[in-house]
């Protein structure tokens, strides 16, 4: 078009190649806070014998991305360890609270709920029960 200053090539050539960057930056801190569901288990996960979490304590599945808590009752509770900030697994448990390494939420292992920000909703919880001996956790329905 006459009259308009046409960028050179090295503009249209940088302008290229920072694009993708910016675009990662932008979707690797966005919140996931907006309502979509974080992944989580869609199948019955065998997290391991009845034993393996005394009453009063927590145990942390990493590979499952499940903790699950059981009261001083022996009642138990399983959350999703995958944080509702941003979707990244959480895998650091200090006593009974989850510490995301993405962006520092903080979450108490015992009942979901938020300790620290940047993360607002709190995680899901999931469904657990013991079978034959077994702790099984399903998916949230």
């Amino acid at each position: 078009m006459p009259g308009r200053p046409v960028p050179s090539r090295r503009t249209v050539l940088r302008s290229a190649a920072l694009t993708p960057v910016a675009g990662l930056g932008v979707a690797a801190c966005s919140p996931g806070d907006d309502g979509a569901a974080p992944a989580r288990p869609t199948a019955p996960v065998d997290l391991g014998t009845d034993g393996e979490v005394a009453k009063g304590a927590t145990k942390l599945y990493q590979d499952q991305n499940v903790v699950v808590s059981r009261d001083d009752e022996g009642a138990l509770k399983a959350f999703s360890t995958v944080c509702t900030h941003a979707g990244c697994p959480i895998k650091k448990l200090e006593g009974t609270k989850l510490v995301c390494p993405c962006h520092g939420s903080e979450f108490d292992a015992r009942t979901g709920e938020v300790l620290h920000a940047p993360a607002t909703v709190p995680l899901i919880e999931l469904p657990v029960e013991v079978e034959q001996g077994r702790i099984v956790a399903r998916p949230g329905t």
